[in-house]
């Protein structure tokens, strides 16, 4: 499965990729690429490592053997400062927001403006007004703190902090895991709108066929230590056993017939 229906700039280029966590190989020899305004769904088994490869690609985890570039930029091979400069294209949402308990929304969301530029604090006070609306959460959240929040605001809180620098990359980990499915197909509309709006780049990792169908152009799916990656309708059409019985259980019919629907 190629998936050259995609074209356009490459902004994520991983090559070789070897990550080993004791006697445990997660990834041997994976090869991604990630263009410029798709989102990418990135789809395995338990242990097949989603989450890691997501944290390889922002840095997190440094990896056996490999390449992994960002914007042409080799992600370990940089400078600190020419990291920090990276850092700044891309926004990260962490499963359940991962947000800093002791400190409000607005606080929260603040702490990117805050670590990579120098503004003063009334204007930081303006745009963080703007990405929490941007997420789509009531005024009065920007108050509050996380534990005063519903799952979906959390993640909703999340997500303004990770858009925070205006970034061209957004990094999602399991977003809708963990909320009810009208939570879920509300957030997986707002992505897709600020997908399409704001013109991101997304790598979404997720066991959600929902979200897959609601918002990704191409799906990467772990499996055999690497990736296969087609647009939907390829990947629907793999023979590989995971892969099959993944997109075609209940589950996977369920979300085709949905899709269809809505369509």
């Amino acid at each position: 499965m190629s998936g050259r229906k995609t074209r356009g700039e490459r902004v994520i280029r991983v090559r070789g990729l070897v990550n080993r966590f004791g006697a445990e190989t997660v990834h041997d020899g994976l090869d991604l690429d990630v263009f410029r305004g798709e989102a990418l769904g990135v789809v395995g088994g338990s242990g097949s490592g989603k989450s890691v490869l997501l944290r390889t690609i922002i840095g997190l985890n440094r990896p056996e053997k490999g390449t992994v570039e960002v914007f042409g930029e080799d992600v370990y091979r940089i400078s600190e400062r020419e990291r920090h400069e990276l850092e700044k294209r891309w926004g990260v949402l962490f499963q359940d927001g991962a947000l800093f308990s002791s400190l409000t929304v607005a606080e929260n969301v603040a702490v990117p403006l805050v670590e990579h530029l120098r503004l003063p604090e009334p204007l930081i006070a303006e745009i963080v007004a703007f990405k929490i609306r941007l997420a789509r959460l009531p005024a009065d959240a920007a108050t509050k703190f996380p534990a005063q929040l519903s799952g979906g605001m959390r993640k909703r809180a999340g997500l303004a902090r990770a858009l925070a620098l205006d970034p061209e990359i957004l990094f999602l980990d399991e977003p809708t895991s963990g909320l009810d499915p009208i939570a879920a197909s509300e957030l997986d509309s707002l992505i897709r709108d600020l997908k399409s709006s704001l013109g991101l780049s997304v790598f979404l990792v997720t066991h959600d066929l929902d979200s897959l169908f609601a918002i990704c152009d191409r799906i990467a799916v772990l499996v055999d230590k690497r990736v296969r990656v087609g647009t939907l309708d390829e990947v629907s059409r793999d023979d590989h056993p995971w892969t099959h019985s993944y997109f075609h259980g209940p589950r996977g019919r369920a979300a085709e017939l949905q899709k269809a629907q809505i369509g």
